[in-house]
């Protein structure tokens, strides 16, 4: 099962059919411009398709054709819409320049193979004739890693990997699965669910992502805690490169030297492209048991957190927000229903608690059979008790599950509002967070201030503690900010800039599961080094010997 790329937003997210929650909704608005210390938002819509001008394609007539030879003609696109659906990623740089019309590359065609065997043929095609390629799966990265980048290539595709969506084979002996890179999480999961079987990989790109995707960028799903990143589940892969197709070890452990699994895995398409992946599975769950707690601050919440993965409860997730952004989108949740009975007896029963104005919402949840469910809930609970925490029952968590997707799509009317929305994560050791927590937040907070379009304008800076680990943990932060119209990419970059450096400063690394891409090439070295560095090219120089990977993305010139 593939999508339909004519049914997608080619310069937002998600069905171009889906209608906008917040149309109309006045009140929103107003109160998101006292949020940000503004008058008002600007209405700034995106132009249209028709009124935009894309670059004019370096391929001939004689390429189009040699590249048709390979996959038939009617898998060659080269119409506008196709040529900017596949310009350009999903973050919000590229958005921002989606809609303005700014489309200084896009690829001259773009390519729908059926197979590894017509993905190889491409990539020796291309080589031979100087020809760059951007592998494009769900084309959901937020870091520039989908971005059409010509370099000197006399041309540029897209290969698009929807059309390779099969699941191969299942073996529940084994409990391990092979299928086909293009397939998207929910095709996956729902082959998988009909043998009983899951992956339990579910980014919030889950609905338009695909598995090759998730291990060309090392990614993390929402319940990654039970069921682990990319380099957790991935077995062995087949990699496509100029040089010829790569196929990894299949063996559930060897001493024969270093894996070449991990040169596949966030290799981001600048070494070859995945065409195909062998992966563990689970026996679905049971039972999953989602749950809200109320922490009194950041770092009581983080505690609980920290304990709970060095006691390895198995948690599916423990995800904690900081107090900014449960207010925040408690604030939102609210808007438009009047005060309650209830809220003002919740208001005083926190204060006899002595809850400060802003606690923490931690949503916790447990997956598997009903005594292991049952046990991780009983543990947790103790830990979150013993450190003053609220048990705030189920519903918390089963507002959040619902809703779990649907993030993205409110990215979209916000930028139509005169508004800017970016997110950023990192990692660190369980020693470091508290610095690099507190860092990354005033350098955004910080910056936004120093660039935004008028005297007295500020952002609303939030973040949650979105993945753990014994030693670690992920800090993911949402950034949302009156957009300065005059300098808006400037802007952009400097706010990214400053929170990269303290990242990086404060022990951080620079991607936790969005990748490098093209937004975090000036880091690189930084948490690589420059033997690192090194290495990584000489990787590439030996699968990709005249440079036609997805130029400019992962490893800086």
């Amino acid at each position: 099962m593939s999508i339909d790329r004519t049914k997608l937003r080619w310069n937002g997210w998600g069905w171009a059919a889906t209608k906008d929650a917040l149309a109309g909704r006045d009140d929103i608005w107003k109160w998101l411009a006292e949020e940000l210390g503004m008058p008002a938002l600007l209405a700034t819509p995106a132009r249209p398709l028709d009124e935009i001008g894309l670059p004019e394609p370096r391929l001939a007539a004689r390429d189009i054709a040699a590249l048709g030879d390979i996959v038939g003609t009617d898998r060659v696109k080269t119409d506008k819409y196709e040529r900017a659906f596949h310009a350009r990623g999903r973050s919000y740089h590229d958005l921002l320049l989606l809609r303005a019309g700014t489309i200084d590359a896009a690829p001259d065609a773009v390519l729908y193979p059926r197979g590894a065997e017509e993905v190889q043929a491409l990539l020796a095609l291309c080589d031979r004739e100087g020809i760059a390629v951007v592998p494009y799966g769900g084309g959901t990265s937020v870091v520039g890693g989908a971005g059409a980048v010509r370099g000197d290539h006399r041309g540029l595709i897209a290969i698009d990997l929807s059309g390779m969506s099969r699941m191969i084979a299942t073996d529940p002996v084994s409990l391990t699965a092979t299928a086909e890179a293009g397939i998207y999480g929910p095709a996956l999961e729902s082959a998988l669910r009909a043998q009983g079987m899951t992956l339990g990989h579910h980014p919030q790109s889950f609905e338009f992502s695909t598995l090759g995707g998730w291990i060309a960028h090392r990614g993390a799903g929402q319940q990654s805690h039970r069921y682990g990143k990319a380099e957790s589940w991935l077995l062995s892969a087949r990699l496509a490169t100029p040089r010829g197709a790569l196929a990894t070890e299949e063996f559930p452990a060897s001493a024969a030297g270093p894996r070449l699994t991990d040169l596949v895995l966030g290799s981001e398409g600048a070494f070859g492209i995945v065409t195909e992946a062998t992966f563990r599975i689970r026996r679905a769950p049971k039972l999953s048991d989602y749950r809200g707690f109320l922490f009194r601050d950041f770092a009581s919440g983080t505690a609980a957190i920290r304990e709970a993965a060095q006691e390895e409860i198995p948690a599916a997730m423990l995800r904690l927000s900081d107090g900014d952004e449960t207010r925040f989108y408690r604030a939102f949740s609210r808007l438009g229903h009047a005060r309650r009975v209830a809220d003002y007896l919740e208001r005083a029963y926190l204060r006899l608690r002595r809850f400060p104005d802003a606690p923490c919402a931690l949503i916790a949840g447990f997956e598997g059979d009903e005594e292991i469910v049952r046990d991780a809930r009983r543990r947790f609970a103790r830990i979150a008790a013993r450190l003053g925490a609220l048990a705030l029952g189920q519903k918390p968590g089963q507002r959040w599950y619902r809703g779990r997707f649907h993030g993205p799509y409110s990215r979209d009317p916000m930028m139509d509002h005169g508004t800017g929305v970016d997110t950023l994560e990192t990692a660190a050791r369980w020693s470091r967070i508290d610095a690099l927590y507190a860092a990354v937040k005033g350098a955004l907070e910080t910056a936004i201030v120093d660039t935004a379009p008028r005297t007295g304008a500020k952002g609303v800076v939030l973040c949650h503690i979105s993945h753990a680990y014994p030693d670690g943990a992920s800090l993911y932060f949402t950034y949302i900010f009156p957009r300065a119209l005059d300098r808006e990419v400037e802007q952009w970059r400097e706010i990214k800039r400053r929170a990269s450096d303290a990242i990086v400063a404060h022990g951080g690394t620079i991607s936790h599961h969005h990748g490098v891409g093209e937004d975090h090439l000036a880091w690189m070295e930084a948490e690589k080094g420059t033997l690192g560095l090194d290495v990584l090219r000489a990787i590439k120089k030996t699968l990709d010997p005249n440079g036609i990977m997805n130029p400019g993305k992962l490893i800086p010139n």
